[in-house]
């Protein structure tokens, strides 16, 4: 009988696996929707640089009336004119938005300035005065734009390192960013650039004087953070075996940290929103709601028709020898065709996005009162656009509306619910009110508990856990009982 004992067997096996690439025009497409308008801007100039088959300015028509191969070389494709509207509105599935009252092409709107230098006017000021290699500066300049108005970087480095390879054409890992990262977190006010409110913290406690208070406060917000929080400070002082007047004086130097650094600038300098130009101009009255795009000062677009009859007279009287010309000049036609049809890509994915979030949150653009933002998550936009969620994503991020009420941005509308004891559910921002409400009106001596502003909403129909309501009392920047206490 045969020895299979030292037969050696191989076992192949095939999988299947099925991998989404997107196409040139695909990237390019996804790259212009995430820009806010000044990003466009920027970016339609640099584009009309690079490429000569694209010009600005009203097309001359004349020419072209006669000619039958219009289409086929190009020439009138349009960005920014009245024909790409009337190309849309043909479509039986693109002229919605001229029916709601929307528009792709709004006025030419400018912000005022404000007479105050912004949030982030500061820190570009700091990171100016910084050592960074171009690139660096490029990821620094990304990190800045991350942070939100209380100075917190609300991004965690795996995403930011993918916007920057999706966006940006910036490889970056997130080591390399981390690297960046401990930079700005150098800026002044002390705390800016934290990922969350303990390295927050941590970030002013060390740039305090060497000594044994400041390696006491280190100790506490790093080993014994959940103490902290949640103000047991007799666990505190029994672990680190202190006496009664060590535990306060400890606890008044903590108290004195800043859990929004961004705030310290000031409400004229922290969190103006005078220097973001909005990318949508929206009105209301007599209960209907118009909006537009806001194009800034993007010029109008069209393809080069020299280059597109240079095309045509090589393809019909070129030489073999002339088929490098050829192949470039319809490599830069293509560009332009593709770059304009982008655009118009762009325009009516923000407009039907914007559309969407106007059915979703009617009450509020017609009253201006947040709190009658009803809960509303990306994926409620997304199934009534028939977009992916990852579109609407990149649609809302960065992006502005200027109402009568103020400008928002797109991400505000976009909030969690509770449900009442009645089964409605309403939106975290009337927890938000209340919780203000309660706060404001509290005896400062003796400020109210999360325990007891838990209690509160119970009492008004909601049913909200002491963990919840922690929670959204950080959401909205309103400290501990103990750091409001007076």
């Amino acid at each position: 009988m045969a020895d299979f004992r030292n037969i050696q067997t191989q076992v192949q096996t095939q999988s299947q696996t099925q991998v989404q690439t997107l196409s040139p025009q695909q990237v390019l497409e996804a790259r212009l929707l995430a820009l806010s308008t000044l990003e466009l801007e920027e970016h339609v100039r640099s584009e009309l640089g690079d490429n000569p088959a694209l010009e600005d300015g009203p097309q001359d028509t004349s020419a072209q009336e006669n000619d039958d191969n219009a289409d086929e070389f190009g020439q009138d494709e349009e960005y920014g004119s009245d024909s790409v509207r009337d190309d849309w509105q043909d479509d039986d599935d693109d002229d919605w938005y001229d029916r709601q009252g929307g528009g792709s092409q709004g006025p030419m709107t400018e912000i005022p300035l404000a007479d105050t230098r912004s949030f982030y006017d500061i820190l570009y000021e700091q990171l100016r005065e910084q050592d960074l290699t171009p690139r660096q500066m490029k990821i620094a300049l990304y990190i800045i734009g991350s942070i939100d108005n209380d100075g917190i970087l609300d991004k965690d480095l795996q995403a930011i390192s993918d916007d920057l390879a999706f966006y940006h054409d910036t490889d970056a890992s997130t080591q390399e960013i981390e690297e960046v990262l401990k930079v700005i977190q150098e800026f002044d006010p002390a705390g800016i650039g934290a990922r969350n409110l303990q390295e927050c913290l941590l970030i002013q406690i060390r740039r305090k004087p060497e000594g044994p208070s400041r390696d006491l406060q280190e100790q506490i917000i790093g080993t014994m953070f959940d103490e902290f929080t949640h103000k047991r400070w007799d666990k505190i002082a029994a672990r680190l075996d202190l006496s009664r007047e060590q535990t306060d004086a400890v606890m008044a130097e903590l108290t004195k940290l800043n859990p929004r650094p961004g705030s310290s600038l000031g409400e004229t300098e922290g969190h103006t929103r005078q220097h973001i130009v909005p990318d949508f101009l929206l009105d209301s009255y007599d209960g209907e709601i118009h909006f537009t795009l806001n194009n800034g000062n993007i010029p109008q677009l069209h393809v080069s028709r020299e280059y597109s009859d240079m095309l045509e007279n090589q393809i019909k009287n070129g030489s073999s020898s002339q088929r490098d010309a050829a192949v470039y000049i319809k490599s830069k036609l293509d560009s332009a065709r593709g770059f304009i049809q982008a655009l118009k890509q762009r325009e009516q994915t923000l407009t039907r996005t914007m559309q969407a979030i106007i059915d979703l949150q009617r009450p509020f653009f017609l009253e201006g009162d947040e709190t009658l933002l009803k809960p509303m998550i990306l994926k409620d936009v997304a199934e009534k656009t028939g977009y992916d969620i990852s579109t609407i994503s990149r649609v809302t991020s960065g992006k502005y509306v200027q109402t009568g009420f103020g400008t928002f941005s797109l991400k505000s509308f976009f909030t969690d619910g509770v449900k009442t004891e009645s089964g409605e559910e309403v939106s975290v921002k009337e927890i938000h009110r209340l919780l203000r409400e309660a706060t404001d009106a509290e005896d400062h001596s003796n400020p109210l508990t999360d325990e007891q502003l838990s209690e509160m909403l119970a009492g008004r129909g909601y049913k909200v856990a002491r963990r919840t309501v922690a929670k959204y009392r950080e959401q909205i920047g309103i400290p501990v009982a103990r750091m409001r206490k007076k």
